[in-house]
C-alpha cells in the first residue's frame, strides 16, 4: 500500500479515482476487494479532493443528483 500512496501523491487522488472506479464493479469479487482496499485508502488520505471528480450523474424524473454548487469558478 506504500506504493499507492506514493502515486497518489505523484499522479493526484483525482487521476487514482479515475482508475479506481472502473475496477470497483468488476465482475470477479476477488478484483473488487483489492479496488474496495485502494479507494479506502484514497479516502482518507484525500476525501476534499475526491468531492469534485466524482462522475456525474444526470437528474431524472424523481431525483435531482447534480449539485450545482460544484459548478461554481472563483
Amino acid at each position: 500500500m506504500g506504493a499507492l500512496e506514493g502515486l497518489r501523491v505523484a499522479i493526484g487522488p483525482c487521476r487514482m479515482l479515475q482508475y479506481c472506479l472502473q475496477g470497483l464493479f468488476h465482475p470477479a469479487r476477488k478484483v473488487r476487494d483489492v479496488y474496495w482496499k485502494i479507494y479506502n485508502s484514497i479516502y482518507i488520505g484525500s476525501q476534499d479532493a475526491l468531492i469534485a471528480h466524482y462522475p456525474r450523474i444526470y437528474n431524472d424524473d424523481k431525483n435531482t443528483y447534480i449539485r450545482y454548487e460544484l459548478d461554481y469558478i472563483l
